[in-house]
């Protein structure tokens, strides 16, 4: 008999919905995870993926950050706004195109962009330290080819 609580709730499940059952574990615990490492540097799941598709002296407009981020430009707004507060990022107008709206990262987001780094790579040195290589290479491959797939789809659904 199983003892693991998670198994025992997934074993009842049809298998036909493992890998949909794992994304959805998986993508809970790590946002939990992140959400517990990012308060260490003051900011919040969400932000620190704003912070990382940003690159320095690179304005980038509103509608280009929700695209890639693949949230609504409003959602984008509420998150800047939060950023702005704290110094992070700026937004203006575009030099051109003065309805556009662009945004970049200030020297201190730079900084704590450089400190959201640290903060992945130590999760995901924690992650994959139990994996030999064959199991990363393998990993790796596999999730870029769901996450492409889940982005193509989620786009023709917006």
């Amino acid at each position: 008999m199983n003892t693991d609580p998670m198994l025992a709730r997934t074993d009842s499940l049809p298998s036909d919905i493992d890998t949909v059952t794992s994304l959805l574990a998986i993508a809970k615990s790590t946002r939990a995870f992140i959400a517990l490492l990012l308060a260490d540097i003051d900011l919040h799941p969400g932000q620190d993926q704003l912070l990382v598709r940003l690159q320095p002296n690179e304005p980038v407009s509103v509608s280009v950050l929700a695209e890639d981020l693949s949230v609504r430009p409003s959602t984008i707004s509420k998150m800047l706004d939060r950023l702005i507060e704290k110094g992070l990022v700026e937004r203006g107008a575009h030099k051109v195109d003065l309805r556009r709206t662009m945004v970049q990262l200030t020297p201190t987001g730079e900084h704590v962009r450089d400190k959201v780094y640290e903060v992945w790579r130590k999760l995901d040195i924690d992650l994959i330290g139990a994996l030999d290589l064959e199991e990363r290479k393998v990993l790796g491959e596999s999730l870029g080819k769901i996450e492409q797939l889940l982005s193509q789809r989620l786009r023709r659904l917006r």
